[in-house]
Formats: structure tokens, sequence, C-alpha cells
């Protein structure tokens, strides 16, 4: 059945997909088509149901299907789908974050985490008059022309640093350095952006003080440091990676987890940088769906499930999921790390945790991960069809979930060796 449909997604879709990744091209095979999820589960058009790490790449954090976000949806869709007019459950998503986040005076709703990155860069461009900006290789911010430079997640998983179609103008004024490489800044650059914990190379957490000394960095040179939480906002804590770090950007970026499943992100600063945008300033950005009322109340409804005794069960199955793995690993004599921060974790075949893009290259492209990748999936356990992909456990991963996927890779692990 999934052959019968890839053949004919790829009649009417690019490549049979709507994203590059779940073309299967990193890992070899054909996609899986799904056709109904619920909890920590998903099931394919062929009846199989697998135990699901993929998670919708994150936004899924409370498990598929939540009754609470679900109720939400309905009621929500029940009085419209879109009307271009303010609404309150706009007003209270954005109460939500910036309550959570400090630093965040005033957030803009926008329907994507790609949207909000490009939209930030904008905005430090705007707020600063400078043009330049700087990011780390192996950071994905999303598919806008002067940020795909070096980019992680699906441009990395296929085989490829940029895209066709960017002119060189437009990347011009992107500096792409080294990640945990203190980077050279000057009165030229608007912007330094990054994935605080960078999870689309795989999980390569920054060095001890790492993001402190950008800080610091940042305010010598008058330029602005921008998160892109689109992964780590209200997944590491409750108020993302600056919580967790405790270093404070200028403006973040966020996405997946405040849209509750549905299409959804949002930026945000302190209020005199955000004051620089339209209707208040000259920094122009607008959207049709920007604030749709049904992904607001499905995102507001998972923002306050996400409470302190969420976040410490997340981290719990997350650490017990990073070690069984390991042991799996070492039991059959593979070179594998597992680096985990907080609820992210993902899988390297290598012997010592990737310290920047390079390396995590190097132990992404050795073959390990789609062996690994096939092992899983044929006995009932969905992780992510890409190397440089993260592990997203959630609230319905519960302890006989993770006990049973640590059992199944101990069998995958011994099938690779052979």
């Amino acid at each position: 059945m999934s052959e019968k449909l890839f053949s004919r997604a790829k009649q009417v879709i690019p490549g049979g997909v709507n994203s590059p990744v779940r073309s299967f091209r990193s890992v070899g095979g054909t996609p899986y088509f799904v056709t109904r999820a619920e909890g920590p589960y998903i099931w394919d058009s062929e009846g199989n149901r697998y135990i699901d790490y993929v998670m919708s790449y994150g936004p899924a954090i409370a498990g598929h299907c939540p009754p609470q976000i679900i109720d939400a949806i309905q009621q929500a869709s029940g009085n419209g789908t879109s009307y271009g007019a303010p609404t309150l459950s706009e007003i209270e998503i954005a109460e939500e974050i910036t309550n959570r986040v400090h630093g965040v005076d005033t957030v803009r709703l926008v329907s994507s985490g790609t949207e909000a990155t490009m939209t930030a860069i904008r905005l430090a461009r705007g707020a600063t008059g400078r043009d330049k900006i700087v990011k780390f290789s192996g950071h994905y911010h999303g598919h806008a022309d002067s940020l795909l430079a070096a980019g992680g997640s699906g441009v990395a998983n296929q085989g490829i640093s940029g895209s066709s179609g960017v002119p060189a103008s437009a990347v011009a004024d992107t500096i792409v350095t080294p990640w945990n490489t203190i980077p050279e800044l000057d009165s030229s650059i608007a912007a330094l952006i990054l994935e605080p914990l960078p999870a689309n190379m795989g999980v390569v957490p920054p060095k001890e003080d790492f993001l402190a000394e950008l800080r610091k960095l940042c305010d010598n040179h008058g330029v602005l440091l921008v998160f892109d939480e689109v992964i780590t906002g209200f997944r590491l804590a409750e108020g993302g990676a600056s919580q967790w770090y405790g270093v404070t950007p200028d403006l973040w970026c966020f996405g997946k987890v405040i849209g509750g499943g549905l299409p959804m992100g949002a930026y945000g600063g302190s209020s005199d940088v955000m004051s620089n945008v339209a209707p208040l300033g000259d920094v122009y950005q607008a959207g049709t769906l920007s604030g749709n009322p049904i992904a607001t109340a499905a995102g507001l409804t998972q923002l306050r499930l996400l409470d302190a005794r969420a976040y410490e069960r997340l981290e719990i199955g997350a650490k017990s999921l990073a070690k069984g793995l390991c042991a799996a690993f070492k039991s059959a004599g593979i070179d594998a790390v597992v680096p985990q921060v907080g609820p992210i974790l993902s899988i390297f075949f290598t012997s010592q945790i990737p310290t920047n893009f390079d390396e995590a290259q190097e132990a992404a492209e050795n073959g390990k991960y789609a062996e690994f990748f096939h092992a899983m999936l044929s006995r009932g356990v969905a992780l992510a069809p890409g190397p440089y992909e993260a592990l997203f456990p959630s609230l319905a991963h519960t302890e006989e979930i993770i006990s049973k996927t640590i059992e199944i890779a101990h069998e995958a692990a011994l099938e690779i060796t052979q």
C-alpha cells in the first residue's frame, strides 16, 4: 500500500512529499503513509502501529491527539476558521508566551517557524540600520533565502549546503561561522542568529558558558542576539532555552509547540525592539492567517498543559531513553553516543559527541543510522528518516513505552552488527 501511495504521490507532488526529509532519501526505502495517530503511536496505511519519536518533529509534546487539544480545536472551528480580524485567543496566547519567557515583552504571531526567523532578521536589520548577519554552520533556521547557507536538518539530509534558486545577492550579507567557536563581530553586523541548543544537525550542545560569551560579544558590538527557539521553545523548560541556559537574547523565534500541532510561529522581544514592527514602526510584516483562531486555541491549550511537573516527566523520560539506547549500543559493541539535554536527544554513530557541524556530518554520513533506522522501523519504532534529526519523546511516552523501545533497540543494535 505504501509503495502504491508513494507512486501516486510522485505523480502530483514533487518527489512525492511536501517536505524533503519525508522522502526517505537519506535512509533509503519507501516512506510509510500515516493514517492516524494517538498518544505515542502512529498507524500507517497498511495497519502497522509504531511507537513514534518523530512526533511531527516536535509539536506533539503532549502526545498525538490529546483530548484537551482536540476539544479546543472542535470548539474553535465551530465559530469559523479565519476572520482577518483580531481575536481574544490571540491576546491570550501572546500573554501566555510573554508570561513564560523573561525578556519577551511583546510577541507577533505568524504561521510558521520560517516566517518567524525570516522576520526576526528583517527586524534586526531595521532596528540596527545594518545589513549583515552571522549564523552558525549546521543551524537550520527555515528556508528563507538568506538563512539557508550551511543549514542543518532537511538541507543536510538532502546532501546539499544551500539551495538552487538562491541568488548570490541573497546570501551576500550572511556570514557563516563554526558552532562552538566564538565568531568575529563588528559594527556592520545586525544580528547573530543561532539555535541555543542545536537540534537540526543532531543535538550538539553549546560548550560551557558559550552562550554567555556570545551575549557579551553582541553587547560589545551593538549586535542583536537572536535565539531560534522553534524547537527548544517551551520544550526545554517553561521559558525555553533562555531559561535553561540563563542567557537572554534580544529576539526570540518560536514555532512547533506553540501551535499545538497546527501551523503557527511567533517572534518576540523587548518593547523597544518590537516597536520597530508595523504598524508602530517601519519594519513591515503581515499574514492573512497569522493568529489563526483554531491554531491559537490549540496552542494555548497545549501550553497550559505544560507545567513544572510536565517538564519533569519529559526530562525523566528522555534521560531513561538515552541511557537505555547507550546500553543497547554498548552491549552490541557499536560505537554510538546519545547526547541528551532536557527532553531532547539524538543518536550519533561515533565514539564522541560532536561539537560542531563538521563532526556531526562525519558521524551522520557513515551509513550506520540508516541501518538502525530500518531495524527499529521493522520492529515497530519510528525514528526520523534522517541522521540529523532529534528524537522527541512526549508526555504520552510512558515508562512502559520507553522500556519497550529500549528492548527493541537492543534487538536492532544486534541486527546491524551481523
